[in-house]
């Protein structure tokens, strides 16, 4: 039986937060907050004025669990559920309000862009630095040293400071020392997102390595494919409560059809009050059928339009936009770009509130349900607002050539016409004796 090295018990995580009404920044208003702190400054004790309200808020509750050695962990859920403050629980980066963490070994953490590196030291004193954090002797950093090196890709930069790397060298690096100085827990956020689609493979790869080896893995994705293709099991968290723990696949399947917005009209508005401080967000998305009307249900025979509202708040060039279409269980049919139709889009575009169509063509996707995800990015610098299946809808079978199976997603995801061409080479010659 497989050894426990992490045992989690009635863990929680408080954060109190502050509410201040918006104030105005005119002259005016400046000069009369000025006036209003001196007066405050001069009152008796017992005259002082309110203090600004604040509330609880528990970004973790009452979660329990155990990770044996070796297991892989996928920790999937929402915006907000709670997985990126249990990463940072588990790497010791905050402390719990409540409840206790028992892990056995060194833990090694990548968890976003920045953090684990000294910025003024060079690429090659922060492997040593962290090497000496986790617990490493000299001999064995330098041991690891050239295969770092060059699974991160930086030997040219290796004596420059770190502050100077680009976010994507930043990433490789920094996957490339907590991957290969042997940590018997590596934990990882989707910081991975940042890395190109050849280095997000190779660190994939160096993922599933270190689960064979018999080290713990704990990851964090949106992506439900790489969760599946790196994980054995998965966590489900939901507004800070652990809800469902088990078999990965069984896990993401209830994820996915348990947790898309309620799209029965076609449509879903989303917050943009809460994304002013964004350079880029998407304010709504529709699906529209044959008749411009908006419906989550459309027929498999017409083409399918998906409308993307979406707000620029800075004059932003290089942005792109995509969506992806899963299947209900989250395997990828396609993904399309902006960009991909029109190289233009990609030109500076000031602040303003724009519309998006894409037109599916009909007898295209099987009949079958589906999830959409959005994404609005600047490639490999970054991404400024995604939604991963943010949006559901079903195709009709409404009469097409194969009706007549009774599974006919086990002909594939999409229906095609393709050119056949045939000809005949020769004839046979039968030879009697």
């Amino acid at each position: 039986m497989s050894e426990t090295v992490i045992q989690v018990e009635n863990l929680g995580k408080k954060y109190t937060i502050g509410h201040q009404q918006p104030q105005d920044t005119g002259l005016r208003h400046v000069l009369d907050r000025g006036w209003r702190s001196l007066l405050r400054r001069g009152l008796k004790p017992g005259q002082q004025t309110a203090p600004p309200k604040t509330e609880e808020f528990w970004a973790l509750r009452d979660v329990s669990f155990e990770v044996n050695q070796g297991d892989r962990v996928g920790i999937i859920g929402r915006n907000g559920a709670g997985k990126s403050t249990l990463l940072k629980l588990l790497s010791r980066i905050t402390d719990p309000t409540t409840g206790r963490i028992r892990l056995k070994g060194r833990v090694a953490s990548l968890l976003e862009v920045g953090t684990g590196f000294h910025p003024e030291l060079t690429g090659r004193e922060n492997i040593y630095l962290n090497g000496a954090i986790l617990g490493m002797s000299k001999a064995e950093i330098q041991r690891k040293f050239d295969e770092i090196v060059a699974f991160a890709e930086v030997e040219q930069f290796l004596d420059t400071p770190v502050k100077r790397y680009s976010s994507g060298m930043y990433v490789r690096l920094a996957f490339a020392v907590a991957a290969h100085l042997e940590p018997e827990i590596l934990v990882v956020d989707e910081v991975l997102a940042v890395g190109d689609a050849q280095f997000q493979k190779k660190c994939l790869g160096k993922m599933e390595d270190v689960g064979k080896e018999g080290r713990t893995v704990i990851f964090v994705s949106h992506n439900m494919g790489t969760i599946v293709q790196l994980c054995n099991k998965a966590f489900y968290f939901q507004k800070g409560c652990l809800l469902e723990q088990g078999d990965v696949n069984q896990i993401i399947s209830h994820y996915l059809t348990t947790n898309t917005e309620d799209t029965r009209n076609g449509k879903i508005c989303l917050n943009s009050s809460l994304k002013q401080d964004k350079a880029a967000f998407f304010s709504s998305v529709s699906v529209l059928d044959t008749g411009d009307r908006k419906s989550s249900e459309l027929d498999v025979r017409s083409p399918i339009k998906i409308i993307l509202e979406y707000e620029i708040t800075q004059n932003l060039s290089n942005l792109e936009l995509s969506i992806r279409v899963d299947t209900h269980d989250g395997r990828p049919v396609f993904t399309s770009q902006q960009s991909d139709f029109n190289t233009a889009s990609l030109a500076e575009r000031s602040p303003g509130q724009y519309q998006t169509t894409i037109e599916i063509p009909g007898m295209f996707l099987m009949p079958g349900s589906y999830l959409l995800t959005l994404a609005a990015h600047q490639p490999m610098v970054e991404i400024h607002d995604f939604h991963e299946h943010i949006l559901s809808f079903v195709v009709l079978e409404t009469g097409t050539k194969y009706a007549q199976y009774n599974q006919p997603h086990n002909v594939g995801l999409v229906m095609i016409d393709l050119p056949w061409q045939e000809a005949k080479l020769s004839e046979c010659v039968s030879i009697h004796p």
